[in-house]
């Protein structure tokens, strides 16, 4: 089971910041956690992944995202910044099965476990 949390509307140039919680999964470092983005009437993007301290930012996010995990609780952080009405979307965390190659991939069928998504809507 994943959850996540944190989406929101904000305006253009905003921040917010998503957590991402497997439960009942056990949240080794090993294992690459990633983040997704479906955009309305779009396909599937992956925007930022991470796994054994090292992270990974699509083009499209790089210098504006920053992901991180507190090892602790298992909690994956997505946190935004400068955000466009690009970047609209319905965000998903997902969770792999098992430890893979470094870094972690952007591809949606390294991932087993998913969360149920939350929407972001940036305004102009």
């Amino acid at each position: 089971h994943v959850q996540e949390s944190g989406g929101g509307s904000v305006q253009d140039g905003g921040s917010l910041r998503l957590s991402c919680k497997p439960s009942g999964i056990a949240a080794r470092p090993d294992l690459c956690m990633a983040w997704f983005r479906q955009p309305p009437g779009k396909g599937l993007e992956g925007v930022a992944s991470f796994g054994r301290d090292i992270a990974t930012y699509s083009d499209s996010v790089k210098d504006r995202f920053t992901t991180s995990k507190d090892e602790d609780i298992g909690t994956l952080y997505l946190y935004m910044n400068n955000l466009r009405p690009e970047d609209t979307a319905m965000y998903y965390c997902a969770v792999a099965a098992n430890a893979g190659h470094l870094p972690c991939s952007f591809g949606p069928s390294d991932y087993l476990y998913w969360g149920p998504g939350t929407q972001v809507t940036v305004s102009s």
